[in-house]
C-alpha cells in the first residue's frame, strides 16, 4: 500500500486521542459519547467520541479495518471523497446513536467504529473482490460486522458504540453512491447485499425490537 498522508494522520489522531483516554478518565468522560451531555449543548462529543476507544484492542480492531479498507476508497475516489465518506459516516453514526437512544440520557458510547464502517462499505460497493487476510470475502466481512453490532445494540452490555456502525454503513453506502451512481448497473448485485442488513435494521427498529 502506498503511503497516504490523509489515512496516516486519521490513524495517528485515532491513537493519540485513544491514549489520551485510557490515561486520563476526566478527559475520556469529557469527549465520549453521552446523550444527556449532547442535548445539554455539547455537539462536539458526536465527533469527539469516534476519536476514542475502550481499550487497545477496540483501537487496533478499528485501525487495522481502516488501514485495510481505506486505499480502495482514496484510490478509486480521491483524497478529498475519502474523509468527506470519513467524516460522514461518523457524523451519520452519531445521529442514528441519537435517534436510538436519545431519551436514555446516561447512554454513553465510544469508538471510530461508524466512520470505519463507512469506509469499509464504501471500498466494498468500489471493489466488490475485496479480501481480507487473502481469503475473507470484504462484502462477508463487512455483513458479518453489521450483524454483530445487532446483537451488540440489543445487548448493550459494552462501551463500544454498535448503533454507530449501521449509521456509518448508511454513510458510507449513500455518500459512495452519490459520488459514483454507476455502481447501480456495475456493481446491481452489491449494491443490494449490503443494503439487506441496513434492511433489517430499519425493519427491526420499526417493529421495536432494539
Amino acid at each position: 500500500m502506498e503511503f497516504n498522508l490523509f489515512l496516516i494522520g486519521l490513524i495517528a489522531a485515532n491513537v493519540i486521542i485513544s491514549f489520551k483516554g485510557f490515561e486520563d478518565s476526566l478527559f475520556f468522560r469529557k469527549y465520549q459519547f453521552h446523550v444527556g451531555s449532547i442535548r445539554s449543548g455539547e455537539q462536539l462529543r458526536m465527533i469527539s467520541s469516534g476519536f476514542l476507544h475502550v481499550d487497545i484492542q477496540h483501537l487496533a480492531f478499528n485501525m487495522l479495518s481502516l488501514y485495510f479498507f481505506a486505499p480502495y476508497v482514496y484510490g478509486i475516489l480521491n483524497n478529498f471523497s475519502f474523509l468527506l465518506i470519513y467524516f460522514a459516516s461518523l457524523i451519520f453514526g452519531s445521529l442514528l446513536t441519537m435517534v436510538f437512544h436519545n431519551n436514555n440520557y446516561s447512554y454513553s458510547a465510544v469508538g471510530a467504529s461508524g466512520a470505519v464502517m463507512g469506509i469499509i462499505y464504501s471500498a466494498i460497493l468500489l471493489e466488490p473482490r475485496i479480501q481480507i487476510y487473502g481469503f475473507i470475502p470484504g462484502y462477508l466481512f463487512g455483513i458479518i460486522y453489521l450483524l454483530y453490532s445487532i446483537y451488540g445494540m440489543k445487548a448493550q452490555n459494552d462501551n463500544i458504540g454498535h448503533t454507530a456502525h449501521f449509521g456509518g454503513a448508511v454513510g458510507g453506502y449513500v455518500f459512495t453512491l452519490m459520488k459514483k451512481p454507476s455502481l447501480f448497473l456495475d456493481n446491481t448485485f452489491m449494491v443490494i447485499v449490503l443494503a439487506v442488513p441496513i434492511v433489517i435494521l430499519y425493519v427491526m427498529a420499526k417493529r421495536g425490537k432494539l
